[in-house]
Formats: structure tokens, sequence, C-alpha cells
């Protein structure tokens, strides 16, 4: 099939959208049903968390330096410069005694939301677990068995005797990569971070921000690529390391909810018609 340009696609869908039965469709039941990409040029639409994308591409499922885990969920998909920077970080892992990376959930074949993921949406959005790689050629059901490994100690404040200088170096170079936008880890190893990184040329650090549920794995959220008209990055990032902040997170945060807080309403789940215009042409498209 021929690749249309990203450019006509991104206006010309603009034109196709109609607000129809499609619009009307619970979006990660939707999108979830569609196994395969479209045969656009690759663009990302959309925001993280409310987009789609076009001309994804797979990210190999065993690399030399990588392999893609749990592969049953067909999540391995994702905008071109997200695989490129994937391999490029596994590589930058055998710089520091790994043999490359285990790497999680990247998006669905056509973006759009995916189940367990707020974001992963706009095939920007990559998860790289925690657990070192003892080897590259697990079968594809050892890849459904094996699991990462936790990092947070049981007190939640500190990080256990799993963390390790080359976790850090890791973090380290996705953070240093101009293409990333921000890294999201669980909080102590914000704090380790921040205790043990030089005191001049801390503003990487800044981008390494704690999050719940991120004890065993790194979630890697990079920049819209450049031209990509249709693309939305994320509100900039606060100035400075971060670390004062983050302090937070292993305090206040821990407290018991107040019980007479009022329980937050629970979102509705996204409808295409929630998306971007463009997103129901991604997933009408053959």
């Amino acid at each position: 099939m021929t690749r249309l340009p990203s450019l006509v696609f991104l206006l010309t869908s603009l034109f196709l959208y109609t607000a129809g039965p499609t619009a009307a469709q619970d979006a990660k039941r939707a999108f979830s049903a569609k196994g395969t990409p479209t045969a656009h040029q690759p663009a990302s639409i959309g925001a993280h968390a409310k987009g789609c994308v076009a001309g994804a591409v797979a990210l190999p499922e065993s690399g030399p330096t990588w392999q893609a885990m749990r592969l049953s969920r067909n999540h391995y998909w994702g905008h071109p410069a997200t695989v490129e920077f994937i391999e490029q970080l596994s590589r930058a892992a055998t710089q520091v005694g790994w043999n490359g990376l285990y790497v999680g959930d990247i998006g669905q074949a056509r973006g759009g939301p995916v189940q367990g993921h707020a974001s992963h949406q706009s095939g920007l959005d990559v998860d790289i677990w925690l657990l070192p790689p003892g080897r590259l050629d697990l079968s594809r059901a050892e890849r459904e068995k094996i699991s990462s490994i936790n990092v947070r100690a049981p007190n939640q404040k500190q990080v256990n005797g799993n963390w390790t200088r080359a976790h850090e170096r890791i973090l380290e170079a996705a953070a240093r990569d101009p293409r990333v936008n921000r890294i999201f880890i669980t909080p102590p190893v914000k704090l380790k971070m921040c205790a043990e990184a030089p005191k001049r040329d801390r503003a990487w650090l800044g981008k390494i921000r704690p999050w719940w549920g991120h004890n065993e794995h790194f979630h890697v959220r990079l920049n819209c690529p450049k031209g990509e008209r249709g693309c939305e990055d994320p509100a900039p990032l606060p100035a400075g390391d971060g670390c004062a902040e983050a302090v937070w997170w292993v305090t206040e945060a821990l407290e018991p909810p107040d019980p007479n807080a009022p329980k937050p309403v629970a979102k509705p789940p996204l409808q295409v018609a929630d998306l971007p215009p463009q997103c129901a042409s991604v997933l009408s498209a053959r």
C-alpha cells in the first residue's frame, strides 16, 4: 500500500470525520480490536492520554540488545521515533553492564486508550522493565511468565537492595536524551538519584518524575516528533531539578486518606468522539 504524506492525512481526515456511529463507540474497545496499523505515513495524533497513531511500527520482538515482553498483549507498536529510542537506549544499557533491556508496553497498533494505562495512546510512551535481562533469547511463553523486580522498600520511603548504580545510569542516559519529555518512576528512586547526583549539571533530574505504581518499571514519554502538527506535547515541566518537591511523595502522600473527604468521581470511559477527529479516520482505515 502507498503511504500517504502525514500532513495530507491529517488535513483530509478533518474533512472526512463525521459524528456518526463510530464516534459514539467506546474508544478502548474500538482501538483494541484493531491488531494492525494503518498504511499512512507515521504520525502521532493528539495527546499521550487522548490520542492515536497513524502508520505505527512494531518493535521487533527480539533484537541484539532487547526483548519485547508480554507479546500476547500486542502492545509493542509505536511511532518510529519511539522504536528508534528504545533500540538506542538498549545499546546504552550494555555500557553499564546489562545485556540490554526488557521492554514492556508501548501502545496498540493504532494507539488509542490501552487496557491498564491512562496514556500510551499516541505511540510516544514506553515502559522499560527494571529487571536486568539475564537472557535475550526468551521464548514467547517465557516472556508471558517472567516478571520484573520491585525496587521500592516495604516502608515505601526508600529503595531496596534490588536498586543498583546501573539502574541509575540507564535512567540518567534516558533523561539526558533531548527526545525525552519526562520519565515516571517510583518516588524513592527520584530521591535516591537526587542524593547521589553531582551538585552541578542537574537539569536532567527534572525529567525524572515520581509517580504511583512505577516500582517495577520506568515509563518514558517522548516529545512530539518535529513537524507533526497534530501531536500535542504535555504541559512544560516545572523549573529546577524537582528534588525538593519529591519529598512529598514519601511523607504526606503516604499518610492515611481523610475518611471525610469526598470520594472522587469516576471518569466515564473515553469515546471515539472524545479523541481528536483524525482518530476516527485512523480507526476506520483499512
